[in-house]
């Protein structure tokens, strides 16, 4: 599945109202750890089925950063049943990525 870019009106229908948990990378294109986050993101939104995975870019929707109160990016946020359940900041592995959503 493909990423999905998420703005204040595509939220509630993309994130709040799916059934499914979803993965929401928040980032900026001037932020080099970000740049480094992004291809396993991508990665993740390839190989897995049953979730979905977004971005938010903070620099276009701060009221968006704002609400999950992101100080620091990246930042990945999983919301399960409309709810956030985890959240991750700065590089991490695959791996720990995989963990954080099979919880």
């Amino acid at each position: 599945m493909s990423v999905i870019n998420i703005t204040k009106g595509n939220f509630d229908l993309e994130v709040k109202k799916a059934d499914t948990p979803v993965l929401i990378d928040f980032w900026a294109p001037w932020c080099g750890p970000c740049r480094m986050l992004s291809p396993i993101v991508d990665e993740i939104a390839n190989e897995m089925t049953g979730i979905k995975v977004c971005k938010v870019n903070i620099d276009e929707q701060p009221e968006l950063a704002a609400n999950f109160k992101v100080a620091s990016i990246p930042t990945l946020a999983l919301i399960k049943n409309g709810q956030l359940v985890d959240t991750s900041v700065g590089v991490k592995p695959k791996q720990m990525i995989l963990n954080m959503l099979n919880r």
